[in-house]
């Protein structure tokens, strides 16, 4: 039997939200860094008030200025839990508590609810925003910069095409590099993305294969295999024979949050946990990953 400890996101997102991300160990054996989702916000229909509703919702809450409609989940549980997800408030409480009792209990938590209802919506904003338009001529980013859609049937495959220094420097801030598709004029959208996806993710095995052996001798430790992720909350994981697994779409982000993920997955294969003494590995071989960690933490993973 093997232990893991993992990295979390949503790349395609997390648990209550692609990807906050959370840094807390998912079970004894496994920790995770986790990604985003998004809870569907409305106006209510009597009030006007910011509508927060779970699609399972038997009760409905003013709290602030906001209504949130919330589920209840009765269980043989000691107290009332609450968690704030992908689909809105859930509330899970023993079956001897009444409604006014979780009433109470909700409106103790009023500012956390309300402040975690409102990130949801804003990361499903900027999940909206992210959106790609597969098509010729949209931007994808990669490696923390980004490139522009070409669709190029002389090619086979995908080829990314480097922009001139004179070009570069013309134009600056304005993406330059090319990734010319092997596709004609009329290929349609998921045949776009399905090309990108793969030219994307065997750049992520290419980037993964150079980053992991630095930090493997950086921390002594020894890599038995690493391997592509697309788990839906987590942006890596580590087990305690050596594997490791790191979610491709961090090619999307620049090689320092690519090194803050190898780094962490690789120092848990000395502590597979996350104590002080887990940080201060990492900061051994990273002494500024507060910057990458934030950045992925705040993370929007286009679609």
């Amino acid at each position: 039997m093997s232990s893991s400890s993992s990295l979390a996101s949503d790349p395609a997102g997390r648990g209550d939200g692609l990807p906050a991300l959370d840094d807390a160990p998912a079970s004894a054996t496994t920790s995770a860094l986790r990604a985003p989702h998004h809870p569907h916000v409305e106006c209510h229909p009597v009030c006007g008030l910011p509508w927060f509703r779970h699609p399972q919702a038997q009760h409905e809450i003013r709290l602030g200025k906001a209504v949130v409609s919330y589920e209840i989940q009765r269980a043989r549980r000691r107290s009332i839990g609450m968690v704030v997800g992908v689909e809105g408030l859930s509330v899970r409480a023993p079956r001897w508590v009444s409604s006014t009792d979780i009433e109470t209990a909700l409106r103790a938590k009023e500012r956390w609810i309300c402040t975690k209802l409102v990130e949801q919506r804003e990361r499903a904003q900027k999940q909206l925003s992210a959106r790609i338009d597969w098509r010729e001529g949209a931007t994808v980013p990669y490696l923390g910069d980004s490139v522009v859609l070409v669709l190029d049937p002389r090619v086979s495959g995908a080829v990314l095409h480097e922009p001139s220094a004179i070009v570069e420097r013309a134009l600056p801030g304005v993406a330059q590099r090319t990734l010319h598709l092997g596709l004609p004029q009329n290929a349609s959208a998921e045949q776009i993305r399905d090309a990108v996806q793969d030219w994307l993710q065997q750049e992520a095995v290419k980037v993964f294969q150079a980053r992991v052996p630095v930090y493997a001798e950086r921390l002594d430790v020894s890599v038995r295999k690493v391997s592509l992720s697309s788990a839906k909350t987590r942006w890596g994981s580590a087990s305690v024979d050596g594997s490791i697994r790191l979610h491709w779409r961090l090619i999307h982000f620049g090689v320092d949050v690519i090194d803050y993920v190898v780094a962490h997955e690789l120092a848990h294969l000395r502590e597979m946990n996350h104590s002080p003494r887990f940080w201060e590995v990492v900061r051994s071989v990273m002494p500024e990953f507060d910057g990458p960690r934030d950045q992925l933490r705040h993370a929007v993973i286009p679609d």
